[in-house]
């Protein structure tokens, strides 16, 4: 049976990483969110195929996500995680790429914004973390998930506003997703209680986000419930050159709710 989330891999210092690349062009580097169940092929799957039309599209699963590698001794966080952009883009030989982050992910892409400009050119967040802030209930949830099915579809029903996307066949494959093998064992260390303190750690200062100086294109649902639209606002007002696209009745999946509208925006911005 064809996996579609399983890629190619490479290894990304100490360990391994499944991405999916797509197309040709200058390297544009696709970074995940942090739901339970999620791969790089569940978070991008709808706007891949198009993206790819303009750009050399990578989407790496992060460790203890999809299908690279989920360690249990090891201290997961933005330093992990950051590493692994940079291991990853060095085992490919790529030099600089456009980022596009989700949520966990935007916070991951605006960290090599600020700790590797060099390797950066054009930075989207959508939906993004980053910033500081009181984590949400939703965030909370989601981060606190335990394994169920009805578990899985609560998380999606706040994941979206169109409660036509959480679908049972989507929160079937997303809780087997979510007790493969390692999976939880990952997850269930990766946002402890207090889990503010992995909200803390995936965070920038005011000062340190005012450094950035690349290209920024920030997209958020106006009414995610995961990670409130007044994040963006305050990033819009801390990058210089930054611009806000906020949609009307979309939740935290913009990729998903808004999946073509994103990619035109996406494709738009990175080829100007």
């Amino acid at each position: 049976m064809e996996r579609p989330e399983i890629g190619k891999s490479v290894e990304t210092g100490a360990y391994r990483t499944n991405y999916l690349e797509l197309g040709e062009g200058f390297p544009l580097i696709f970074i995940h969110g942090s739901g339970p169940g999620v791969s790089a092929y569940a978070n991008w799957r709808l706007v891949l195929p198009e993206v790819s039309k303009v750009a050399h599209c990578y989407a790496p699963d992060m460790i203890g996500f999809g299908y690279s590698d989920k360690p249990t001794e090891v201290k997961y966080g933005m330093a992990l995680w950051t590493r692994q952009i940079v291991d990853f883009m060095d085992a490919l030989g790529i030099a600089q790429a456009d980022f596009v982050g989700n949520s966990f992910g935007g916070s991951l892409a605006l960290s090599m914004a600020i700790q590797y400009p060099e390797r950066v050119r054009k930075l989207v967040m959508m939906g993004p973390m980053g910033i500081e802030f009181p984590i949400s209930y939703g965030l909370n949830e989601v981060w606190g998930y335990q394994p169920s099915y009805e578990n899985m579809k609560k998380m999606l029903n706040l994941f979206c506003y169109d409660k036509r996307y959480a679908t049972d066949e989507l929160a079937q494959t997303r809780y087997k997703a979510s007790i493969e093998p390692g999976f939880q064992e990952a997850f269930g260390i990766m946002f402890p209680d207090p889990r503010q303190r992995s909200v803390d750690d995936l965070s920038f200062t005011d000062e340190q986000i005012k450094t950035v100086d690349k290209p920024t294109l920030i997209v958020h649902g106006r009414e995610d419930l995961v990670i409130p639209v007044s994040n963006s606002y305050r990033l819009i007002n801390l990058i210089s050159d930054a611009q806000l696209h906020v949609f009307g009745r979309c939740g935290h999946w913009t990729q998903i709710e808004r999946s073509a509208e994103f990619a035109e925006l996406v494709k738009a911005f990175i080829s100007r």
